[in-house]
């Protein structure tokens, strides 16, 4: 009997813990690797860091122009508002939602519709639609200033949409965490906890989490490595300001919420919904697996594939194999 092919595969863990090096390794497998040993199919992937970077475009364009920043503290500080992470899940929940439709926009501007998704995002979980207030000459000059980058992005969704899915699997990354020392359970909206109660019903029907351990004080050190003056944009080579690492990524929940599930190698989510006026719960038992980063792994897969080690290489594919295969086997 063949075995299950995995729909939905949450990628999370720390910033530089491997998982952008993960997404790459896994796009370059064949079809049949794909299947008989990830229990994958081709996968299609979707990832918050751009909307981070997007925010960060925004408010940069916003105070080159004279107004005040919508999302940040500072260029490299905290969010203001920290349900800013609730309203990046809403984000993923969308494209998630046209990715499995096949929905394709063709907006006249490609920034304006970023900059009115950002603002319904933010109206689903309470926050004030910044970009709403921005006078019309200022929302115009940043919407120009961003077009290209914009149409870019929406470009690779919407040729993704238009992908045949079957036999594919959607892979989604998203790194989440709590304040240095934090004691568990970490405040919502912060950490996967909060993450799992943002996430649409499609989407836990459907998921199974592949986690990546790592320590938080290498994932600081990694942070580092990887930066790239001009990487910001980049999700490979992008690098997360030390006061944000210490305050949003100093520790996280996921091995504390695998241990309270009730079944072992999975995490318990216990949801209500809203449907037509009336409310119903739902529990779902994710299935969770651990591929152990803590001796580095996946830094190699930055650099250009003819440069990679044989035994690297096979040192990657034995642990995410191994990995992988404890989703299924349950």
């Amino acid at each position: 009997m063949a075995q299950p092919i995995i729909e939905t595969l949450l990628l999370f863990a720390l910033p530089a813990s491997g998982k952008s090096e993960l997404r790459k390794y896994l796009a370059g497998l064949t079809p049949e690797q794909c299947r008989s040993e990830m229990h994958m199919g081709e996968t299609l992937q979707l990832d918050d860091y751009p909307y981070v970077h997007f925010m960060h475009r925004i408010d940069d364009e916003l105070a080159k122009h004279g107004w005040r920043y919508a999302f940040y503290k500072g260029p490299s500080r905290p969010f203001q508002d920290e349900w800013e992470w609730a309203a990046l899940i809403e984000l993923l929940n969308e494209d998630y939602a046209d990715l499995v439709a096949g929905r394709q926009h063709t907006p006249p501007s490609a920034a304006e519709l970023l900059f009115e998704r950002l603002d319904a995002a933010h109206a689903k979980v309470g926050l004030p639609q910044h970009l709403g207030e921005v006078p019309h000459r200022i929302y115009k000059q940043v919407a120009q200033a961003m077009e290209a980058e914009c149409r870019a992005d929406l470009a690779a969704r919407n040729k993704q949409a238009a992908m045949d899915k079957t036999g594919r699997t959607i892979v989604i990354e998203a790194a989440r965490g709590g304040p240095n020392g934090a004691a568990f359970p970490l405040t919502p909206p912060v950490g996967y906890a909060a993450t799992f109660q943002q996430l649409s019903e499609a989407i836990l029907a459907k998921a199974a989490v592949l986690y990546i351990q790592v320590e938080p004080a290498e994932s600081r050190r990694k942070n580092i490595e990887r930066g790239r003056p001009d990487g910001q944009g980049s999700i490979l080579h992008h690098s997360v300001p030390m006061e944000v690492m210490l305050s949003q990524y100093g520790c996280d929940d996921m091995a504390y919420l695998t241990s309270i599930s009730g079944k072992p190698n999975t995490i318990a989510v216990e949801r209500l919904f809203e449907e037509k006026g009336n409310w119903r719960s739902r529990t779902f038992h994710l299935p969770v697996a651990i591929f152990d980063n803590r001796k580095d792994l996946t830094t190699f897969v930055r650099e250009d594939r003819a440069s990679w080690k044989s035994s690297d290489v096979q040192a990657i594919h034995s642990e995410l194999k191994r990995a992988m295969g404890t989703l299924v086997s349950r």
